[in-house]
């Protein structure tokens, strides 16, 4: 599940379990949110996903974009 909750993560957003920057943000029902690194987001999916109402996930920005892609964009 994948929704935007909020602007989108920066270097300041770090992950709840080790300090790394943080690439996913969980909305619990609770009202609480977490943020986890892609390692710990990757961890704690399958549980996340009972317990939040919401989930932004942007692990998919850590792919580097293909050698010469900016020549092609131009």
């Amino acid at each position: 599940m994948t929704t935007a909750l909020a602007p989108t993560l920066t270097a300041a957003d770090r992950c709840d379990r080790c300090g790394a920057r943080a690439y996913v943000r969980a909305r619990l029902s609770s009202g609480g949110e977490l943020l986890f690194c892609a390692h710990h987001g990757r961890e704690h999916l399958p549980k996340l996903q009972d317990m939040a109402t919401n989930i932004q996930d942007e692990t998919d920005s850590l792919t580097p974009a293909p050698v010469g892609a900016e020549a092609d964009a131009r």
